[in-house]
């Protein structure tokens, strides 16, 4: 078994595109923004991954994906839905029509969709990536344990601004089971809370004070990326002691940059960032930006292409007891970014952007 890391993922995308396809890879097809398809054989099961909507993390795990599909000998179609729930549920539908082999999704709102999903596993293996569908009859969660990982975004927040202060935390949307988690983690975090993954603060309660630390709001925007810019402009403007912005999703944080450089804020208005996008670690790199935490949405892609290659065959020993195989998220800081993108250039022969 292939143990491929972030810097793998990350260097062969940076090879080949931005974009949503592998167009370079034979019998690879499928339009900009809304995933691809690649034939490895006739022979081959097909299988499906469905992302919960079109980012640049995304992009990354339909080359593992991609990969995965190579490796394990699957012809593999990803599916990125633009449009939420309906959308996931209308290409969920499709690929069941096409009688595909095994599905791997990151379900929108899965509190919301269990007759989706129970539809999925009775018609096929069903696994999620990425955001957890606990309650439903996935055969096993392939990603981070993002309470965890919330901690850690958490953290940051506590290095960057010690002395304490106020926070706002911008995220895409919080019905995925991914997103709730997330956000609690870097609360209870932030607010020096013990452990508790049961707990949930309501984002419509209003603030949320501690000692040191107060969360003034959690703003979503739906994948809307110039609603999150929107968000961060408004949240600038309205909270003139604000001292840190908190991106959970991938496209948050770049955003949330552009609308406090525009402000003139760098530096006073901390940023702490979730995943690898390339501008968060210029900005990391520069100074804009404290830290980020990020995922492993390669393996995501190429664990999940390979746990249903294996289903597909009538190999169920692939399903880990307990059902979830942990790919453990990281921190990112100043004083470990230039390792970080020394590697990816190592790897992908790319110039790192210098950081002055």
């Amino acid at each position: 078994m292939k143990n491929l890391s972030l810097f793998a993922f990350l260097a062969a995308v940076s090879l080949t595109f931005y974009g949503c396809t592998n167009s370079s890879d034979p019998g690879s097809t499928g339009g900009a923004g809304g995933g691809g398809e690649s034939t490895i054989s006739a022979d081959a099961p097909k299988v499906a991954y469905v992302t919960n909507g079109i980012a640049s993390f995304w992009d990354i795990a339909e080359k593992g994906a991609m990969d995965g599909g190579k490796e394990f000998d699957a012809n593999v179609i990803v599916k990125m839905p633009a449009n939420g729930v309906e959308d996931q549920k209308r290409m969920c539908q499709d690929l069941l029509a096409q009688g595909i082999k095994g599905i791997a999704i990151s379900p929108i709102d899965p509190d919301n969709q269990g007759d989706l999903l129970d539809e999925i596993s009775s018609h096929t293996n069903l696994i999620t990536q990425d955001s957890d569908a606990p309650a439903s009859k996935r055969l096993c969660y392939i990603g981070m344990d993002n309470y965890t990982a919330g901690r850690m975004c958490g953290k940051l927040v506590k290095e960057a601004m010690p002395e304490g202060g106020s926070v706002i935390i911008l995220v895409g949307r919080l019905a995925q089971e991914n997103a709730k988690l997330r956000r609690q983690g870097t609360i209870d975090e932030i607010l020096g809370r013990s452990e508790d993954r049961t707990r949930y603060d309501d984002p419509n309660d209003g603030e949320i004070k501690g000692e040191k630390y107060t969360i003034l709001d959690t703003r979503t925007d739906g994948f809307d990326f110039g609603k999150c810019k929107d968000n961060a402009q408004d949240a600038i403007a309205k909270y003139e002691d604000l001292g840190c912005m908190v991106g959970l999703f991938a496209y948050n944080p770049p955003l949330i940059l552009e609308a406090v450089r525009e402000a003139g804020k760098v530096g006073k208005i901390k940023i702490v960032s979730f995943d690898e996008d390339e501008r968060s670690l210029e900005a990391i790199q520069k100074g804009e930006m404290y830290g980020t935490t990020v995922q492993d949405p390669y393996n995501y892609g190429y664990k999940s292409v390979e746990i249903l290659a294996a289903l597909a065959r009538g190999d169920k020993s692939v399903i880990p007891e307990g059902g979830v195989i942990n790919i453990p998220a990281r921190n990112i800081r100043k004083d470990n970014v230039d390792e970080f993108w020394t590697e990816l250039k190592r790897l992908t022969a790319k110039e790192a952007p210098g950081c002055c």
